[in-house]
């Protein structure tokens, strides 16, 4: 059994680790409240636009709108990643690069082979595993998801999309966590690039197909217009969903964390008593011995 003082030292070390862990997990949780209500603000201008556009593609000749068209092969993939600079925030990161990777080997594993997968990563955590393990990573962004603005997703989105107009990529995917709630995050990928045809699932159109709206100026026009701000707009949205995803990942590794330390001080605590026992109970008994050592002498 350790001695009092290494016990003493350990209760008081994790003691130490469970002030910081609770620390952590109230800065976390400030930070997804301003995280959370910045995604649920964002998500109704987000999924309306896409709406209209949805809308919009019905009327007009998808030959005309240059992201809309389907390469008759995929021979070049972008695939954006977006993880956290930071850790402490449980299998957050583990599982979007785990996704990435497989999404690479498996959808991609021929292009990937012949050097045609090329990685934008957002996030320092992604960034270094792909680097170390030689991946192609043709641009990288730190520092960027907790504190993200329009313009910054505007800035890389305007760089994705003139690559896939020249022709270098003829398709262009993002891989993130979305926030679902405190306690759960749902990993995403979807396509940015050429622009799906779907409507999707979150949205319900607010446009009767039978309704002969008048635009002006014309669609053609208007797609051109909306369709670099509905893709600017949702890799921002993307942005903030692993914003908030990540500070409620990492609220709940820390909470997890500390009521784990407070599991282990009272183990260690018990431990402690019951070595201070034995300690005491010896001490008795040497005394007792040598008081009975002395009466036989006498």
């Amino acid at each position: 059994m350790a001695n009092l003082r290494e016990i003493r030292s350990r209760i008081n070390g994790v003691r130490s680790t469970s002030k910081i862990t609770q620390a952590m997990k109230m800065v976390a949780a400030a930070k997804l409240r301003r995280a959370q209500d910045a995604i649920i603000s964002a998500r109704p201008y987000a999924y309306n636009l896409q709406d209209l556009i949805t809308h919009l593609l019905s009327r007009v000749d998808r030959s005309t709108l240059p992201v809309m068209m389907q390469r008759d092969e995929v021979n070049s993939v972008l695939l954006i990643v977006v993880t956290a600079d930071r850790g402490l925030c449980g299998a957050f990161n583990t599982n979007i690069i785990r996704h990435a990777m497989q999404r690479i080997h498996k959808t991609y594993g021929d292009l990937h082979r012949q050097g045609n997968v090329k990685l934008l990563c957002i996030g320092r955590r992604g960034y270094t595993h792909f680097r170390k393990r030689d991946y192609d990573v043709m641009e990288h962004h730190v520092g960027l998801v907790n504190t993200a603005t329009y313009l910054d997703a505007a800035n890389i989105m305007s760089g994705a999309l003139e690559r896939f107009l020249s022709g270098e990529f003829d398709r262009v995917e993002v891989v993130y966590n979305e926030f679902k709630s405190v306690i759960q995050q749902r990993i995403r990928d979807e396509q940015l690039l050429p622009l799906p045809e779907e409507e999707p699932e979150e949205a319900e159109s607010k446009y009767h197909e039978f309704v002969d709206y008048i635009y002006e100026p014309s669609e053609v026009e208007l797609m051109e217009q909306l369709i670099p701000k509905h893709l600017n707009f949702q890799l921002f949205r993307t942005l903030l969903e692993s914003n908030a995803a990540e500070q409620g990942a990492r609220m709940t590794a820390m909470d997890s964390a500390t009521s784990n330390a407070k599991d282990l001080i009272r183990d260690l605590q018990l431990e402690y008593n019951s070595a201070r026992q034995d300690s005491i109970t010896t001490e008795i008994l040497e005394i007792v011995s040598g008081a009975n050592a002395l009466k036989q002498e006498d």
